[in-house]
């Protein structure tokens, strides 16, 4: 594809050949492929994304009954909130209204505020909150189902030690983590099977306990729930428990873009109703004990007949494992969306597949193993996770609620609608947030520790980037034209490079960097034949690969300006050699030696890429807090790959510059000249 503009000077061109790849997709077309359902597609959500709502049932009843002696109202109670909170969170809130904000095919807290983020700048807020709270959440997911899992071996092996328990966690969790490499189509297709016999399983279990008691589905009337919150003693802080069945539902929305919106609203109605099943169920199960304590009884296990127990105990490990998946898939999309939002140090992301959505982020699987073992070994029983788990979810709930809100408003959805949506889900999720605090003496801290050691590592990223950009200085190159054609004839400055190409933040085609034109005249003339002024804008649609092309003089200066799809790597050395190719063919460029024996031999000339990396100049007078958060920026930034690496440049090729990052120079400096003093034979006196 070739489109010539008006003005000869300028080309846009399509770096592949297929239509399809170029990211020009009609907007109808991308709503059908996302709604689109398939068996494939079913199988791969069920693997993916039901992992942690979908093994709730292994402690939420546990949880519950917990250590109190058991009531039927409490539990009739309780069942008639899991109802509604899967009803009205899961149901209403996630599938149905908030899997329609998604942002070309991507889901997730950070994919909704890409949506909204030019309506308001304070929405940065409740995307930074949100985004960190979900990844610390994330770290806790894989060690309760795991744990919750395993620990049901008691009741084959009463005298097997927690040691134990706790080793065979920490090897299930490292394997499930070496297995993220192979990207998560792979693990779809290996998973979903599973999950498929794991939510049958529930539904099994569940509808036949159910059958030897009917009244327990009375729990659906939402008064029993009104009885236990406002009535009971006590009952309204067990919402803390009840939450912990729609845990998954942030991750669900995360994961829109590894399955699709139709397959996972078709795939949700069989996972809910399976789910519903179990937990009433168990809910016969726990109310035949009226009167009495649970103990160490897990009602779960307890609804297996005592022949079946082994097989089960393997296939809630196996969901359990599979658990894990959701908050790690969800967790590379949201860290991909982060550094495309500039809320991240750029890092490296792998697409193990051409799967739409499929990413790996090698750093981030290596962070959330540590965290996992970390947590394992902190906490070592499932008991002592479930009071540390759910506070900080609560809190990515609210602040998607805050967003999916501005999303209705600027969408102009109905006001009133809009204002009712925003008093049910506050009104709802507050209620969890209070219920939920009572559970950070008892381990909740730890997820709020990460969420804001997280939140702050967002915040510096976000706000360095805000710095830089207001005190960048540009210049307008037609300035330097002459000067950039003096110096490459100028033959009494050494030649630097036949092509010298320059890596540019300047989006505008008549624009440069002042610290490209010091870098050129100022800190070592570099003096070439050529000059190239690359720039880079990643844009909202996947797959696009374009560039435009300006000549500002001919065969003396170019500016070359990419557009790259979010999911297209920065493979820069590649892309700039096929525009070369074009240009040649074109004959707008000669790229042959300019050295005559060379040349007299149609000897291509040398390339070579300089890219400017700043740093934080001793000469500076910054203002407090601008300097804290640089001086953070400048530390993190030195453990993260380079710009010539980021950008896929040919190491041999690159030269990597610093040049000092000066805010604001120091001045007024109260500095004296004195004379000299010398004594009478004309010497100095000074040491």
């Amino acid at each position: 594809m070739q489109t010539f503009f008006t003005n000869n000077q300028k080309i846009k061109v399509s770096l592949t050949g297929n239509e399809q790849g170029s990211g020009n997709h009609s907007n109808g077309h991308h709503h059908h492929n996302l709604d689109k359902v398939s068996a494939a597609g079913l199988l791969i959500a069920m693997g993916i994304i039901y992992g942690d709502i979908g093994t709730s049932p292994l402690y939420v009843l546990k949880a519950i009954a917990g250590t109190e002696v058991i009531n039927e109202a409490i539990i009739l109670g309780a069942l008639s909130c899991v109802f509604w909170t899967l009803t009205m969170q899961t149901t209403l809130k996630y599938v149905i209204l908030t899997l329609r904000a998604d942002n070309r095919g991507e889901g997730g807290i950070l994919a909704l505020f890409a949506l909204v983020r030019r309506h308001a700048r304070w929405l940065t807020v409740p995307a930074i909150i949100g985004a960190s709270a979900l990844l610390a959440d994330g770290i806790i997911t894989p060690p309760i189902s795991v744990a919750s899992a395993i620990e049901g071996l008691r009741i084959k092996f009463p005298d097997i030690q927690q040691d134990t328990i706790v080793k065979i966690v920490i090897a299930i969790i490292s394997i499930l983590f070496i297995v993220q490499i192979f990207g998560t189509k792979k693990v779809g297709y290996l998973f979903g099977p599973f999950m498929l016999a794991w939510f049958s399983m529930l539904a099994i279990l569940g509808g036949a306990w159910i059958a030897k008691d009917f009244t327990v589905l009375k729990a659906v009337n939402p008064y029993y729930a009104y009885q236990l919150l406002v009535k009971h003693p006590g009952g309204f802080w067990i919402l803390g428990s009840v939450f912990l069945c729609t845990t998954g539902a942030e991750a669900l929305y995360s994961d829109l873009g590894h399955c699709g919106r139709g397959n996972i609203r078709i795939s949700w109605v069989f996972v809910k109703i399976c789910l519903l099943l179990n937990y009433f169920g168990q809910g016969v199960y726990v109310m035949s004990l009226n009167g009495q304590m649970l103990g160490d009884k897990n009602p779960f296990y307890n609804l297996m007949p005592e022949w079946f127990l082994p097989f089960g105990i393997f296939i809630a490990t196996s969901a359990a494992i599979i658990a894990s998946q959701a908050l790690i898939s969800g967790s590379f999309t949201l860290i991909s969306e982060a550094i495309r939002l500039n809320f991240w140090p750029k890092i490296k992301v792998n697409y193990p597949s051409d799967q739409k959505g499929q990413i790996y982020v090698p750093s981030i699987n290596i962070l959330l193993w540590i965290g996992c073992v970390g947590v394992v070994l902190y906490f070592r029983e499932s008991s002592a996770m479930e009071a540390a788990y759910g506070l900080s979810i609560t809190m990515t709930m609210l602040m998607t609620t805050t967003l999916m809100a501005y999303y209705l408003y600027a969408k102009k959805y109905n006001i009133w609608g809009i204002i009712a949506f925003i008093f049910i889900y506050f009104c709802i999720e507050v209620a969890f947030l209070i219920a939920n605090l009572q559970k950070f003496p008892h381990g909740g801290y730890v997820s709020l520790i990460i969420a804001g050691i997280i939140a702050l590592v967002m915040y510096i990223w976000i706000r360095a980037f805000k710095i830089k950009a207001r005190l960048t200085e540009y210049e307008k190159l037609d300035k330097y034209t002459e000067s950039l054609k003096e110096l490459s004839s100028d033959i009494t400055v050494p030649k630097y490079a036949t092509h010298l190409v320059f890596l540019s933040n300047a989006g505008r085609a008549s624009e440069i960097e002042n610290k490209i034109i010091y870098s050129i005249f100022q800190k070592r003339p570099k003096r070439a034949d050529v000059y190239w002024f690359v720039h880079v804008d990643t844009v909202d649609d996947p797959y696009t690969m374009e560039y435009k092309v300006m000549t500002v003089a001919d065969d003396d200066v170019y500016k070359v300006n990419f557009r790259l799809g979010f999911r297209v790597p920065h493979k820069i050395n590649l892309y700039f050699r096929r525009v070369l190719e074009d240009m040649v063919k074109n004959g707008e460029v000669d790229i042959r030696s300019r050295y005559e024996s060379l040349n007299r031999h149609n000897v291509i000339g040398d390339f070579r890429f300089v890219v400017l990396e700043r740093f934080l100049s001793y000469e500076n007078e910054l203002p407090f807090w601008e300097g804290l958060v640089m001086r953070a920026y400048f530390f993190i930034k030195q453990y993260t790959p380079s710009e010539d690496k980021w950008f896929g440049l040919d190491s041999s090729a690159v030269k990597v510059e610093k040049v000092p990052f000066i805010i604001k120079a120091i001045d007024n400096i109260n500095l004296k000249r004195i004379p000299w003093a010398t004594n009478g034979s004309g010497q100095t006196n000074g040491h």
